[in-house]
C-alpha cells in the first residue's frame, strides 16, 4: 500500500482526510531547515495503488520536496512517460534508522507486483488483493536470493493462496511438498485443487514417493517424522512448512526430518513465528535460509541477551537483519477493507461457592507442598489446574454437576452474552482449554436456550472436524460453536461468527490472537468483538496483568508461564495463586 501525507514545504501536516484508513507511520524527512533528513511519526493515509491512481492530482508534476533535496528523487521511465518519484514514495525507514528504501526498488516491487498479478488471473483462480500479489512477488525474490523465506503475515491475511500462487509458478521445475499439521492436510488438498487445478495435490501417508513436476505431495508433520527417510532421497523444487511454529525446537525428531529435506525454496508459514522466546525464530531462520542463520551461539550473543536484558537497539538490529527473508505484515498495513475487532476484557465474580473452593484447595496445595525442581513444576501446574477449574466452576472439582447455573460467576456472564447474541441473531464462538469445560459449555446451552452447540475439539477426526467448520459456516448452521483453543487455534475459517468469547484464559496472548482470528479473517464483513472473560481476585487477574504488560518487544523473549511461576519461591508463588479478598 501508498502511504500518502502532507507536506507543508518544512514540516509535516495530517493525513489528507476522506481517503485511505488512518495509520500514523515512521517516515524519513527533511528537517525545518531542509539541510539534512530525520525519522518522525507521520500521519499517513493509507491507499492501495489502483486508489492512488484514481485520486485527483496524482502525477508527477506534484513532488512535495524543497529543490535542495531534488537528489534524492528519482525518475520512473514506463516507454516515453517519464514520472518524478517523489521522496514520500521511497521514504520508509529501514528498522535501525539508517536508511530508506530506494526509489528505483520502489518502482521494481509495484512492476513486479502487477506483473505477477497479471500473470496468476490466468493459472490461480483467485482475485488476490494487491497485498497478496506482493507476497508471491516478495516469495520469488526471496528465494531466488536466500533460498528460503518466513512468510509470518498476521492470521487470516491469506498466507495459503499466496503461497498456491508461488507453488503454480514453480510447477515445471519439479515435484513440491506442503508439510503441515494433520487436521490441515486435506484443507490443503482442497485449497490446491480449489485455486490451481493445474496442480495435482496428492495426500501422502508414508510408503515410497514417486512426483512429477506439477504435482503437490501434502504431507502431517507426524507422518514427516515417522516416514520421513522416504522423502530425504527427493529433490524438491520448493517445500513449505505451514503452521511451521511446530518445528520450533530444533532437537525434536519432526525438526530434524524438516532440515533433511533436500529443496531449491524453503518455505515457513506462520502467524506466531515467536510464542515464547527467541531461539525459536532462530529455528524458523536457520531452517530456510542456514547461509544467512547458521550460528545459534553468535544469534544469542547479537539478539537473545541483549532483547532479554530490554536492550531497544537490539530488537532494531534484530529487525533490521531479519527483514530480507521474513515479511510479517499486518491487517492494517495491507487489508483496509477487513472490519474492525473490538477487545472487551471482563471481570467474574466469584460465587461464595467458587471462592470457598479455591481457598481450600489452595490451603491444601501449600499444606503438601511445592516440592523442587521437576517435582515443583508438576506440582505447581496441577493446583494452577485446578484452581482455573473452579474458576470456571466448581462441579468441575467436586463432581457435582446436576445444577450448573448460579454456581460459577463466569458460567452466568457468558450465559448473558450468549443469550443477547442469540436474540441479535450473531452466531459465536466460544473457546476454552479445557475438554471437560467444553462438554460442559455444550450441556448448559442446551438447558438454558435449547441450542444444540457442536464441540470442535481434538479427539475428533479430521471427517469430524471438518463436517463442523462445514455445518457452522453454513447459513442455517448452529448459532453457537464451542471449540478447544488449542485444536482450533489454527487453519480454520469461521467468518460466520462475529463474537468470540474466551472462556478462560491462556498463558500466551499469541494463542488467543489465533483462536480469535478464527472469525476476524478474509471474508468477515462486520465488526468482530472479542470477549475475555477473566475471574477476578484469582490467578486468572495474574495471567491478564502479563498479557497487559506484553508489547511486541517482550513477546519475543517471553517464557512459559507455568515454568515462570515454578521458579518463584513459595511466599511469591502463593501470593499469586492466593485470592485477593481485599478487591
Amino acid at each position: 500500500m501508498f502511504a500518502l501525507w502532507t507536506w507543508s514545504g518544512r514540516t509535516t501536516g495530517r493525513a489528507p482526510t476522506g481517503v485511505g484508513e488512518r495509520e500514523t507511520l515512521p517516515i524519513a524527512v527533511p528537517t525545518s531547515t531542509l539541510d539534512a533528513i530525520e525519522i518522525v511519526d507521520v500521519d499517513c493515509a493509507l491507499v492501495t495503488p489502483d486508489e492512488l491512481g484514481d485520486l485527483p492530482g496524482s502525477t508527477s508534476e506534484t513532488a512535495p520536496a524543497g529543490a535542495s533535496l531534488r537528489t534524492w528523487q528519482a525518475v520512473m521511465r514506463e516507454g516515453d512517460v517519464v514520472h518524478e518519484l517523489p521522496i514520500a514514495a521511497h521514504a520508509v525507514p529501514d528498522a535501525v534508522g539508517t536508511s530508506v528504501v530506494s526509489a528505483e526498488r520502489a518502482v521494481r516491487v509495484l512492476r513486479e507486483t502487477r506483473a505477477v498479478a497479471t500473470e496468476l488471473a490466468s493459472s490461480l483462480h483467485a482475485e488476490l488483493r494487491p497485498y497478496q500479489a506482493r507476497g508471491v512477488s516478495w516469495l520469488r525474490e526471496t528465494t531466488d536470493a536466500f533460498g528460503g523465506a518466513v512468510l509470518a503475515d498476521e492470521m487470516g491475511l491469506g498466507k495459503t493462496v499466496q503461497t498456491i500462487g508461488f507453488l503454480v509458478g514453480r510447477a515445471t521445475q519439479g515435484p513440491q511438498l506442503v508439510v503441515c499439521p494433520t487436521s490441515l492436510v486435506g484443507n490443503w488438498a482442497h485449497e490446491i485443487t480449489r485455486f490451481a487445478p493445474e496442480l495435482r495435490p496428492v495426500v501422502w501417508r508414508g510408503g515410497a514417493v514417486s512426483a512429477e513436476p506439477g504435482t503437490v505431495i501434502v504431507a502431517g508433520y507426524p507422518t514427516l517424522r515417522l516416514h520421513g527417510q522416504h522423502l530425504t532421497g527427493s529433490s524438491w523444487a520448493t517445500v513449505v512448512f505451514d503452521e511451521a511454529q511446530a518445528l520450533k525446537n530444533p532437537r525434536t525428531q519432526v525438526s530434524k526430518a524438516a532440515r533433511g529435506l533436500t529443496a531449491s525454496a524453503k518455505i515457513a508459514l506462520t502467524g506466531t513465528p515467536v510464542e515464547n522466546h527467541l531461539e525459536e525464530l532462530f529455528a524458523l531462520l536457520n531452517l530456510v535460509a542456514p547461509r544467512l542463520f547458521a550460528h545459534r551461539t553468535q544469534f544469542r550473543r547479537r539478539f537473545v541477551r541483549p532483547i532479554q536484558e530490554g536492550s531497544a537497539a537490539a530488537a532494531a538490529r534484530l529487525r533490521d537483519s531479519i527483514e530480507p527473508v521474513v515479511l510479517a505484515r499486518k491487517k492494517i498495513q495491507v487489508a483496509a477493507s477487513l472490519p474492525a475487532k473490538i477487545h472487551t476484557d471482563l471481570l467474574c465474580d466469584l460465587t461464595p461457592e467458587q471462592e470457598k473452593l479455591y481457598d481450600q484447595l489452595l490451603d491444601r496445595a501449600i499444606d503438601d507442598g511445592f516440592g523442587s525442581g521437576m517435582q515443583r513444576q508438576g506440582r505447581v501446574l496441577a493446583a494452577l489446574t485446578s484452581l482455573k477449574q473452579v474458576c470456571n466452576h466448581p462441579g468441575l472439582i467436586t463432581g457435582d454437576l446436576g445444577e450448573l447455573a448460579g454456581r460459577s460467576g463466569k458460567l452466568d456472564l457468558c450465559t448473558d452474552i450468549v443469550g443477547t447474541n442469540l436474540e441479535n441473531d450473531a452466531p459465536t464462538l466460544i473457546f476454552t482449554q479445557y475438554r471437560q469445560t467444553g462438554e460442559l459449555l455444550v450441556r448448559h446451552l442446551a438447558e438454558q436456550f435449547g441450542v444444540t452447540a457442536p464441540f470442535f475439539h481434538g479427539g475428533l477426526n479430521q471427517d469430524e472436524r471438518g463436517r463442523i467448520v462445514t455445518d457452522f459456516q453454513s447459513a442455517d448452521g448452529p448459532p453457537v460453536l464451542i471449540l478447544s483453543l488449542r485444536a482450533a487455534g489454527t487453519g480454520l475459517t469461521l467468518t460466520r461468527a462475529a463474537d468470540v468469547i474466551h472462556f478462560d484464559r491462556w498463558w500466551n496472548p499469541a494463542v488467543e490472537a489465533q483462536a480469535s482470528d478464527r472469525a476476524h479473517r478474509i471474508g468477515q464483513t462486520r465488526t468482530v468483538t472479542v470477549t475475555t472473560l477473566t475471574s477476578g481476585t484469582t490467578v486468572e487477574e495474574h495471567i491478564a496483568g502479563m498479557h497487559d504488560r506484553k508489547s511486541a518487544l517482550t513477546d519475543l523473549s517471553d517464557t512459559a508461564g507455568i515454568a515462570a511461576l515454578a521458579r518463584l519461591d513459595d511466599d511469591q508463588l502463593v501470593e499469586i495463586l492466593r485470592r485477593k479478598r481485599e478487591n
